[in-house]
């Protein structure tokens, strides 16, 4: 049997399920898994229907799909299960995050291929050739951003990519960029923006006496670090910890928040819906 995955995305009105349903069963297929929900601010439905079939081609079953959802003027998403979604990564000295990622890559905990890493420091070369994924230094400076954003751009042609994903980079994408990269790019920071803003915030909220740290992974945009937020956690700290264990302890949640938000993505299971997300958890 083959595993499709449809999400879909357009105004609320009535039949779209039925449509949807009666486009699968025309194919033969049975849904084993389906999440749908109604935005009640901008009345977007966000529907990600998962089913199973014998046809194996995937023209034929989108193309179902497609005409029975026309009159909803949908947009609209089919893929093979097995086809995993195509990431690449940016980094710059910090590796825990993207270590994190190709760890569970390779484990099997996350099914998304990471075609490539771009950084704008070498730190990170070595553990990427370890997991054997090419890896291209771009340096940006003021004068260069321009000219590193079109080498980053000719890189997500090449190798055909799907989202990107910001592993603690530590540059700030062109507003240009960013809007190309609209609903496809996410981010981790940690929780304590705009409170802690700028250099060494874990020092800063130590020396505040602060009692939870955290990490929030959110979808990029022109405003820095204000994008539709897909996931957050927190621990909590005591006065007892010093600004080094805020440190380690706040690695720890960005590298769980940003993994956990990109399995999300890699499965379809996040609809960007203005400045919301609404997040089919698994």
């Amino acid at each position: 049997m083959s595993i499709y995955v449809v999400t879909l995305q357009c105004v609320d009105r009535p039949g779209i399920v039925l449509a949807a349903s009666s486009a699968i069963v025309s194919v033969g297929g049975n849904i084993v898994e389906n999440d749908q929900f109604t935005d009640p601010v901008t009345s977007q439905f966000c529907m990600r229907t998962r089913f199973e079939t014998d046809a194996e081609d995937l023209d034929e079953v989108r193309n179902a799909i497609v005409a029975a959802l026309a009159p909803f003027a949908p947009r609209l998403r089919i893929r093979l299960e097995s086809s995993r979604r195509r990431a690449l990564v940016m980094v710059s000295q910090y590796d825990h995050c993207l270590a994190e990622l190709l760890y569970r890559r390779d484990s099997g905990d996350l099914p998304l291929d990471i075609v490539a890493v771009v950084s704008n420091h070498a730190d990170c070369a070595e553990l990427s050739a370890r997991y054997g994924v090419p890896y291209f230094e771009i340096p940006v400076t003021a004068s260069t951003k321009s000219s590193a954003e079109d080498e980053l751009r000719e890189l997500l042609t090449r190798f055909d990519v799907d989202f990107v994903i910001l592993a603690r980079y530590m540059q700030v994408l062109s507003a240009s960029l960013c809007a190309e990269l609209t609903g496809r790019a996410v981010n981790i920071h940690h929780s304590f923006l705009p409170g802690f803003a700028g250099a060494r915030p874990y020092h800063q909220a130590y020396e505040r006496g602060v009692k939870l740290i955290g990490a929030t992974a959110h979808f990029v945009t022109a405003e820095l670090d204000e994008g539709p937020i897909i996931d957050q956690d927190v621990v909590r700290v005591t006065h007892a910890r010093r600004p080094e264990d805020l440190v380690i302890q706040g690695r720890d949640v960005e590298r769980t928040v940003l993994a956990r938000a990109v399995y999300l993505i890699a499965e379809d299971r996040v609809a960007l819906v203005g400045q919301r997300t609404v997040v089919f958890s698994q």
